[in-house]
This record gives C-alpha cells, structure tokens and sequence, in this order.
C-alpha cells in the first residue's frame, strides 16, 4: 500500500521562484531513494475560516501564501529507509537558505484508504481534517463513496488518507492546524482536477448529490477542518 508525506508550508510571495527552484532541487533525490511523485501546489484561493484555517495552521503572515504539498511512496517501508538516506546524504548540504521559514512549517506521514491513481494535476482541492479514531471505519465507507463521485464529476484523482506518523511540532502542527482532541486522528485528502474550470463545474454537480447532504454530522467536526484550492507548480 502506498504512503504519504503530507506539508503544510509557509512561503513569502516574492519567493515563490526560489521555493520552486528548492522544490526541483530535492525532487531528483526523493526520486532516487523511492518516492514515485512529489507535487508542491501554490495557493490560490485559501478562505479564512471562523475557528481555523490554512493561514492559521501555519502562522502565515500577511506576504505570505500556504504551499499544499505531498511525496507519495509505494510503501511506508519505501519512505523509511529512503529518509533515513537522504539525512545522510551529502548532497542534502545544499539544502541552505531555506525560503520559508521550517519552524512553521507542518508535515506528516499518512496512509491513504486507496493507492492513488494520479498524475498531472491541473488544480488541486486540499484539506486537513480531524477525525475521533472510532469512526475510521465509517470515515473510510463514506470518502470511498465520495470518491466515486467526485471522479464522476471530473475529478481525475482523490485521496483520503489517514494520520499514522504526524509529530507534534514546537511551533506548529497538524493537530494545531485542527485543534485536534485527545482520541481524534488527522486525515491529510485532496482532489486533483483538470483545470480549475472543470474544478468548479465538478463541485457544482456534486452539490446536487444526495451523499452530500447525507453526511452524519457525528463523523467529525466540519466547523474545525481546514480546506482551500492549489495551483500545482510542481508534478513528477
């Protein structure tokens, strides 16, 4: 089963050649130690929430946008043994100067209800949400589902996938991002469209789905999870 390592990062505007340039820096060592796809997805219409939100989950500030990005491995084995490399590898040396700031920046490892199927993205629907560990199961029937018709309504990939290695940070972290309780785990999902166009109309046609308004409210606290929709600059 495949694995996912999930990021949440803040990036100044003006930096955005720079991250992108680091981001191709690193993409052929991820490649080399295992990962089959690294996508990094700059964002483009990131709501404030009332009790959180991307912004929040990263302290961004005001010249500052949140980058959704996840490497995605054949195994958790695979991803490992292939970080265990990399932090010896002399080449990560380059690695200085960092254009963000790492303190505030949130990650995770995730493992996803289904292997993802994707490729291309040309937008990207993200989300972070805490789920009480009980309803794993229910939480799994009802994304599977939900899957489905979203990729009827032109979504090209979808991915649900579930807390297993998400640290705690000094400054910020997934559970900060959610206000996470003391039994609720963190699933890290996203949607993959075409386009933005075929993105909206795809969320226009699942408003008129009966799931979507079936939902059990119990499943998990909407009001606490963070959403917002990406332009990837980066898809291998």
């Amino acid at each position: 089963m495949a694995y996912i390592d999930g990021f949440l990062v803040p990036v100044p505007l003006a930096n955005k050649d720079a991250y992108l340039d680091m981001a191709k820096l690193g993409l052929p060592l991820f490649k080399e130690f295992g990962a089959t796809r690294m996508v990094e997805c700059w964002g483009d219409d990131v709501p404030e929430g009332k009790i959180t939100d991307f912004r929040r989950a990263v302290q961004a500030k005001p010249e500052e946008t949140v980058v959704f990005s996840w490497i995605e491995w054949p195994s958790k084995a695979v991803r490992d043994a292939g970080q265990k490399k990399m932090m010896t590898d002399e080449r990560m040396k380059a690695f200085t100067g960092m254009p963000f700031d790492g303190q505030r920046m949130v990650y995770g490892g995730f493992a996803p209800f289904a292997d993802p199927a994707g490729g291309a993205a040309g937008y990207v629907d993200g989300a972070v949400i805490a789920v009480p560990a009980a309803h794993k199961a229910a939480y799994r029937e009802r994304a599977l589902a939900m899957a489905d018709l979203f990729r009827k309504h032109g979504a090209t990939c979808v991915v649900d996938a579930w807390g297993d290695d998400v640290p705690d940070g000094k400054v910020t972290d997934f559970q900060r991002a959610v206000k996470a309780e003391g039994d609720e785990a963190i699933v890290f999902s996203w949607i993959e469209w075409p386009s933005k166009a075929a993105r909206d109309a795809g969320w226009e046609k699942m408003m008129g789905e009966p799931l979507m308004q079936s939902g059990d409210p119990a499943l998990f606290d909407g009001k606490r999870m963070i959403y917002g929709a990406f332009a990837p600059i980066l898809d291998a």
